[in-house]
């Protein structure tokens, strides 16, 4: 697979119709432009964009391509697919996922927002690497802000000590299921049930983000600096 022609994530919304324009990953998809437009929402009240036209975008070595940006709820990560199947998405290659940014949204994370992590594995690090504001452009129906909570609720969660030497402590939610902690690479380094007392003693000094996912299918997230 040489070049994959993708990531062009242009949107700009009206009241028609809610695209996104994306421009990236050059070495795969050349300096171009691709656009998509939302086609629907999902089970979990996530908007779902797919390239438009649906057939015909320059994809390198996969000939002619479809793109599309969903939310896959059982990673818990915003993904960007390319496929060759005429846009059933059937078996689509996964290019870049995002799973730090944004996930309480409706709408997907822009590429400075989060961390938007190239799949080397079907790219081979063409891209590269994650996506950036120097590297890339996505404009339109993204979000740049955190969490889809009301200010009052995120106002009464606090994660501290920050900086933090051994152990982190969360208040202000009281039905957690899942803890994650990702690296500032996007890599996920810690994952356990919920607690209002996280150990991160082992973790080696640096920034990291604290993600929080509910029983409600809400999510959290917080950076801090281990010590």
């Amino acid at each position: 697979m040489k070049t994959l022609y993708l990531l062009a994530l242009a949107l700009g919304s009206s009241m028609a119709a809610q695209t996104i324009t994306f421009k990236g990953c050059y070495n795969l998809f050349d300096n171009q432009n691709f656009v998509f437009t939302k086609s629907g929402v999902d089970a979990y009240n996530k908007n779902i964009y797919i390239t438009t036209p649906v057939d015909g975008q320059p994809c390198g070595g996969l000939g002619s391509c479809e793109f599309k940006i969903q939310w896959n709820n059982a990673l818990s990560r915003w993904e960007f697919l390319a496929d060759t199947g005429n846009g059933t998405f059937v078996n689509p290659n996964l290019i870049y996922y995002n799973s730090t940014g944004n996930s309480a949204s409706s709408r997907p994370p822009s590429n400075t927002f989060g961390l938007w992590v190239e799949n080397t594995a079907v790219t081979i690090g063409q891209c590269g690497g994650n996506l950036t504001g120097t590297n890339s452009t996505m404009t339109g129906d993204v979000s740049s802000s955190s969490l889809a909570t009301s200010d009052v609720t995120k106002s009464k969660i606090q994660v501290f000590p920050n900086p933090v030497s051994d152990i982190i402590r969360i208040s202000g939610i009281d039905n957690g299921q899942t803890i994650q902690i990702y690296n500032v690479d996007g890599r996920l380094v810690k994952s356990e049930a919920f607690d209002q007392k996280v150990d991160v003693s082992q973790l080696s000094a640096g920034v990291y983000v604290l993600k929080v996912s509910t029983k409600n299918f809400e999510s959290h997230e917080f950076k801090f600096v281990k010590k």
